[in-house]
């Protein structure tokens, strides 16, 4: 069972409730989001679905999930889910090997298409900016990345000005185009973006060479091992961060979009890169070693997590190499 078929049993469980009775709510959400558990939880997703629904149906956040549990335990594929805190639902599933490979089919099958949705399908996005080049800079972004929901931004100046970023200190063309895209992008809207060489050096103290480095080498784990004879074949993997970041790319760009924030795709990127970093000397066979299906199963992994990188950062506007 992959995040997505998750989402959509959850929400069939919250729509169960309602026909039975058992929960009174006027309007469903029309999706639910579920993520890498937190500090508190347990298993291999989480969702807090319960919370959001608990004050429109007049009932305590844990009593609700505690019937969405009793809903749940039906569904095939799932082992176990707990209620955990204020009401969030813990999953357990029945094969979480099995998840990872759906997961890593997904991406694989969507491409850059992977974590597009219709969040905001039909909205116009209307971003007034001023004349600065760090605004610019950002609703460029943000229009690239609301249309991943189905939505349509616009970009005009003039007050009353809607995205004002705090501006940069000094002119980041010398930085170059990626660099420059990376000093102003990656910072948080109210923090000062860094207009410094550091964006150039090619080490692991570098968040955007390590993103770009990790792209690189998935790219050419996928070279090497055509070499050698063998593809990329989803399958089970022992690599439940990597699995994780993957999973929760749909809800950033969700997020990225509803609140006009690249910065949080920026980060989510990272997060990829330092995930898949440490796995990928193990994709290929060493010595004598034949390929195997783990071999296929790691570089299918890898090549999953290459296309979120690639993805991700085109829509930064940011260049993804096949060689660095």
């Amino acid at each position: 069972m992959t995040p997505v078929e998750l989402s959509r049993t959850v929400l069939h469980s919250v729509r169960a409730a309602v026909e039975g009775g058992e929960l009174g709510v006027d309007v469903l959400p029309e999706r639910v989001v579920v993520t890498e558990p937190g500090p508190g939880g347990c298993g291999d997703y989480a969702t807090n679905v319960a919370l959001q629904l608990a004050r429109a149906a007049g009932r305590r956040p844990a009593d609700l999930a505690e019937v969405l549990r009793k809903r749940l335990l039906e569904a095939d594929g799932i082992d176990d889910v707990v209620v955990t805190g204020p009401g969030f639902l813990n999953i357990t599933l029945a094969d979480s090997g099995g998840t990872a490979a759906g997961l890593v089919a997904e991406v694989l099958r969507l491409g850059p298409a992977y974590g597009h949705g219709d969040a905001l399908a039909g909205q116009v996005v209307l971003l007034r900016v001023p004349y600065e080049v760090r605004a610019e800079v950002v609703a460029d972004a943000v229009v690239r990345i609301v249309a991943t929901q189905g939505g349509r931004a616009e970009v005009r100046h003039g007050e009353p000005v809607n995205l004002r970023p705090v501006p940069a200190p000094e002119d980041p063309a010398p930085l170059g185009a990626d660099a420059a895209q990376w000093a102003l992008l990656h910072p948080a809207p109210h923090d000062r973006p860094r207009i410094t060489a550091d964006h150039l050096v090619q080490r692991e103290g570098n968040p955007l060479f390590r993103v770009r480095y990790a792209h690189a080498r998935t790219r050419a784990l996928t070279r090497n091992a055509a070499r050698l004879g063998f593809g990329a074949e989803p399958g089970p993997v022992d690599a439940r961060e990597v699995v994780a970041a993957l999973a929760d790319h749909p809800r950033i760009l969700t997020a990225a979009a509803t609140h006009r924030a690249p910065d949080r795709l920026a980060r989510h990127l990272v997060t990829v890169a330092d995930a898949v970093l440490p796995h990928l000397p193990t994709v290929l066979p060493r010595g004598e070693e034949k390929p195997s299906a783990a071999h296929r199963a790691r570089l299918a992994l890898a090549e999953a997590a290459g296309t979120v990188l690639a993805g991700g950062l085109s829509l930064l506007g940011i260049d993804a190499p096949e060689h660095l």
